[in-house]
């Protein structure tokens, strides 16, 4: 592990000379806990880049508003001090949000986009109800609606008999900066609203994918991502919940590595 000069924490992997893929984690979580099972196989291939959010993991907590944008230029200063100049950007959740804006932001600094279990246009009596209770989580803190959470995040039996990796998701979201866990709650729950029928589209070659049981990123939303990307492709990972990449990391990291294996 190192840090960047702004306290972001990250890990550098693989060749010198590989094609580079970036790692962006969801809100709570870190680049560990959400990617563990992902880095040796990606790092045998390509030089893979993980890092923490603001707040998150081993990253210090950043003063000012968090948005999308910000957590977009984050990412990219954290490549130019790395000196990497292009990637494929990997984002479960939150993350499949920021890769998104730094593909409106820096489209030539991205070389294609996965975008994992990440929400797409919501009603609006469901996205005002959501950004009330990410507001509201600024009283309570990351313990305030874990329980709920997990139940949401994992199947039953996986909650009932893969107790240590539970309870490691736990602990990680547990260990977060209260106010920086709230702020990253807010984005993902009114951000979305920017990534909307991007103008122009995103034009870079895409891979969406989500649960059959994720309440908050549904294979609706993931089919709605997809169509407005003109070169997407979209996938439904069938029985799992919104944590299933932790669940069942294959099931997602074999398409991942398909795809990145046909890019040119």
């Amino acid at each position: 592990m190192a840090h960047a000069r702004d306290g972001t924490a990250y890990d550098l992997t693989g060749p010198k000379d590989a094609p580079c893929v970036v790692l962006i984690h969801g809100l709570g979580l870190s680049r560990r806990v959400t990617w563990d099972a992902f880095v040796p196989r990606l790092s045998d291939r390509f030089r893979v880049l993980s890092y923490d959010l603001p707040g998150h993991g081993k990253s210090a907590p950043v003063a000012g508003e968090i948005t999308l944008t910000r957590l977009s230029a984050q990412l990219i200063g954290l490549m130019d001090e790395l000196g990497l100049a292009r990637a494929a950007l990997i984002g479960f959740s939150l993350g499949g949000m920021i890769n998104r804006r730094v593909a409106m932001d820096n489209p030539d600094r991205v070389q294609a986009l996965a975008i994992l279990n990440s929400p797409h246009e919501r009603d609006a009596e469901r996205q005002r109800l959501m950004e009330e209770a990410a507001r509201q989580s600024a009283e309570g803190g990351p313990a305030a609606t874990l329980d709920a959470a997990l139940e949401r995040w994992f199947t039953p039996e996986f909650r009932a008999t893969e107790t240590e990796t539970v309870a490691r998701v736990r602990e990680t979201v547990l260990a977060c900066e209260p106010a920086s866990y709230a702020a990253h709650r807010y984005v993902l729950a009114a951000g979305v609203t920017e990534l909307i029928r991007p103008d122009p589209p995103i034009p870079h070659p895409a891979l969406v994918m989500t649960c059959e049981h994720d309440p908050g990123s549904t294979p609706a939303m993931s089919r709605a991502i997809g169509s407005e990307m003109p070169r997407a492709e979209v996938r439904i990972v069938p029985g799992l919940r919104h944590l299933g990449l932790i669940e069942a990391p294959q099931a997602f990291l074999d398409p991942v590595l398909a795809f990145i294996d046909r890019l040119e």
